[in-house]
């Protein structure tokens, strides 16, 4: 069995709101293993057969929906994609000690193209440094998130539908559950 990461879009968010137990429950109604939520925005940890990846997402997308009665967006990660990200230094250190906002990865459902990579790190400055990975979009705001002049919809526009995490969130999750 494989080691998946999901990340769902608009749990806990929105009037939207579903409690872990409940969550885990319908991942397993799925025919998941050893599924695990962690925190209350829709991280869910799991073990699947060898069903490939994008028919996984798909039949767990559909099954949220009908039992919530609401799209979810799932952004699947096997485990070594999740290792990738969870070691990720996207930044220089002295640019991530300077920064008084915390790292946040955005989980993208492809890989951008390069024109389109092009035109999000244009968006860039000092004060929202961007760079990418596979499928994902590393930001350090220099302050908090509401502070920021990025144009995240802007961003969301180019990239396609997209959550965000923090980077300490990805480390707590590699950390136990990944290890």
């Amino acid at each position: 069995m494989c080691r998946y990461a999901a990340f769902l879009r608009g749990i806990n968010v929105g009037g939207h709101r579903v409690k872990n137990s409940e969550l885990g429950a319908l991942f397993e109604a799925m025919g998941l293993a050893d599924v695990y939520t962690f925190r209350a925005s829709g991280n869910v940890i799991f073990r699947s057969d060898s069903e490939q990846p994008s028919e996984l997402s798909e039949r767990i997308e559909a099954a949220l929906e009908q039992s919530l009665g609401y799209g979810v967006p799932t952004f699947l990660r096997s485990a070594e994609e999740f290792h990738q990200i969870a070691l990720a230094e996207p930044f220089a250190a002295e640019h991530v000690e300077a920064s008084a906002g915390r790292l946040q990865v955005a989980m993208l459902e492809t890989p951008p193209a390069t024109s389109v990579r092009e035109q999000v790190l244009a968006l860039a400055s000092d004060d929202d440094r961007l760079a990418f990975g596979e499928r994902e979009l590393y930001w350090l705001p220099s302050g908090g998130m509401l502070e920021s002049a990025l144009e995240l919809k802007l961003i969301e526009q180019l990239l396609g539908p997209m959550t965000l995490r923090t980077k300490n969130t990805i480390e707590q999750i590699a950390a136990r559950h990944f290890s």
